[in-house]
């Protein structure tokens, strides 16, 4: 993305970041960021596929994914950037997962369409130790991050976003989308939500 993370890594270490994705505007964005916060110097900025990382085994002390690793899937994610790191090196990856193993007919019936690759917690730290890794810890995405960074925002734009696009069937219907997501939280955040899961790589 735009990496707020990114920025708020390079205040927290000393090291130097390679900051990827492969959408220029947000990188724009980033470059802008890192000068503002004067870490420019110890952050590379890269327009590439996270599906086709080209850099040695153990490049990484650190791999951090924030909403993202769901591109190339948890499981393969977990398996393929293992080589990228150094000996006992970390991953930190952040996914949708579910808290609990039964949910109502409504929310499984949402995410058989939209992500049915979602789990359980239980399931994904099994996944990251078959993976090789061992599990420091994991937490969930506290849910007033999801309305005042993400949710919340967007709800206000709608309004204006379906009047300039009331033509347009194909835009409509991804607003559409929009609004059936934030339905779906609003009413059954207590079953699923964002996890963060901090994992060492094993040798």
């Amino acid at each position: 993305g735009s990496g707020a993370q990114t920025v708020a890594l390079a205040k927290l270490s000393r090291g130097r970041i390679i900051a990827l994705d492969n959408h220029q505007p947000f990188l724009e964005d980033l470059k802008r960021k890192t000068a503002e916060a004067d870490v420019s110097n110890r952050i590379q900025v890269v327009n590439g596929d996270m599906c086709a990382l080209k850099y040695a085994d153990n490049s990484f002390d650190v791999i951090w994914s924030e909403g993202a690793i769901f591109v190339i899937g948890f499981e393969k994610g977990l398996r393929e950037w293992k080589r990228l790191l150094t000996s006992n090196g970390y991953l930190v990856a952040s996914e949708l997962s579910w808290f609990k193993r039964e949910a109502p007919e409504e929310i499984r019936k949402f995410f058989a369409e939209v992500y049915p690759q979602i789990k359980t917690v239980e399931e994904n730290l099994a996944i990251a130790q078959n993976a090789g890794y061992r599990v420091v810890g994991w937490f969930p995405v506290p849910e007033s991050s999801w309305w005042n960074n993400y949710y919340t925002p967007i709800e206000a734009k709608l309004p204006a976003l379906k009047s300039k696009y009331q033509g347009n069937p194909e835009a409509l219907q991804i607003l559409a989308c929009e609004e059936l997501e934030i339905e779906m939280y609003r009413k059954y955040a207590a079953h699923y939500g964002s996890v963060f899961y901090v994992l060492q790589a094993e040798a």
